[in-house]
């Protein structure tokens, strides 16, 4: 089997992933800050060792502003949630997951907020000077992915920040496609969603949430956090205001070890390897027939995602005979994403997407560029 799905969750992971997972299970399941034992208490320092590694690659100074989510989406439902108030103004870009678009359109359809949505071109590409022309009076969050879920278009998201932040704007990073692949240097912005599950290495149901410090935050949910007990009420300080419940130990542990993976590796090697594999995929598909590639040209704006379909071919069908006759997992429709196809115009026909991780090689690359060849030499030739 070859994996090309890592935009949705990688699937090959470092083997210390799984062991730390197995091994704080059977060591160390006990909740964490919820009691002076032990165990307890080693699973309260498991999850702040993950913590301090993920500072280390976000280059933060402050573990305790770093909050633990099941995922990408839930972090930024609870950083779009917590930072919105009555009459805010929220720009977003046509290149959006639905995990912004849908959140800042319920907030909208209650009457609370309104937003504007800036257009990218039909590659996909982002100008600055269109996202300046939907600041407003009232504009309070600048939401932008770091990069397209749907074709790997990486965006420059400091210089979003500068333009938020030069007109007293709050600025959010969706990080689900760069976190692990891409350097971020966290403290530049005032909220980034990133998850664990895909560039981090880490299991399913882990991902987190950046927070600036002295940034207010209404919850979403409350309950207990093994801190201030004795209060009616949700606990003002990081982490705790924003993380209610028992949390996921193992996995968290685990992610610690794919963070720890990356720091050995390096993000450099990392974003070379999956370029590698991205220029190889892509130039090998230019060459064959009623291929159609979306996404920026610009080799040096793209992470390892590729979309493409075969010319008169659905792309369901196109990635069913990938699984079934090749052994090659990818994802076909529209990927969660409907202002992204919208933006690249295939909302109506959606797309194949291939996405690389560190662990793919360039044997499985060229399987791929053959399969697709095939393909598209036999539906050529009805």
């Amino acid at each position: 089997m070859i994996y090309f799905d890592s935009a949705a969750t990688t699937f090959q992971k470092p083997k210390e992933v799984s062991h730390a997972v197995y091994h704080t299970m059977n060591h160390y399941g006990a909740n964490a800050g919820r009691g002076g034992h032990r165990l307890s208490v080693r699973a309260g320092e498991l999850i702040y060792e993950t913590r301090e590694e993920l500072c280390k690659l976000f280059d933060l100074q402050e573990p305790e502003q770093l909050v633990f989510c099941q995922n990408t989406t839930q972090a930024l439902n609870v950083g779009i949630k917590g930072i919105l108030r009555e009459g805010d103004h929220v720009v977003i870009s046509s290149m959006e997951h639905n995990s912004v678009l849908r959140p800042i359109e319920a907030a909208s359809g209650n009457g609370k907020i309104t937003y504007s949505i800036v257009r990218a071109n039909e590659k996909g590409e982002l100008s600055l000077v269109a996202l300046a022309r939907e600041i407003r009076p009232n504009t309070r969050l600048i939401l932008i992915t770091h990069a397209s879920n749907v074709c790997g278009n990486l965006y420059d998201i400091e210089a979003v920040a500068r333009l938020a932040h030069d007109h007293g704007i709050l600025c959010m990073i969706d990080a689900a496609q760069s976190a692990g692949v891409v350097p971020i240097r966290a403290e530049k912005f005032d909220l980034v969603a990133f998850p664990g599950h895909k560039g981090l290495l880490g299991p399913q149901g882990t991902g987190g949430l950046y927070v600036r410090k002295g940034l207010p935050m209404a919850t979403i949910m409350e309950g207990g956090t093994g801190s201030q007990s004795e209060s009616y009420h949700q606990p003002t300080e990081f982490p705790d205001r924003l993380e209610s419940g028992t949390q996921n130990v193992a996995a968290i542990a685990g992610l610690g070890e794919g963070v720890r993976f990356l720091l050995r590796e390096g993000l450099d090697a990392v974003r070379q390897k999956e370029a590698e594999l991205t220029e190889l995929f892509t130039n090998e598909v230019l060459n064959i027939p009623n291929v159609c590639l979306y996404g920026t040209d610009k080799r040096e704006e793209k992470l390892g995602v590729v979309a493409l379909n075969i010319e008169g071919m659905d792309c369901v069908e196109l990635a069913s005979i990938l699984d079934e006759e090749y052994g090659i997992c990818v994802r076909a429709g529209l990927h969660c994403a409907v202002l992204a196809h919208e933006t690249l115009g295939t909302k109506d026909i959606g797309c194949v997407r291939f996405s690389f991780g560190y662990f793919n090689t360039k044997k499985e690359i060229e399987r791929a560029c053959y399969a697709l060849s095939n393909i598209a030499s036999k539906r050529s030739s009805y």
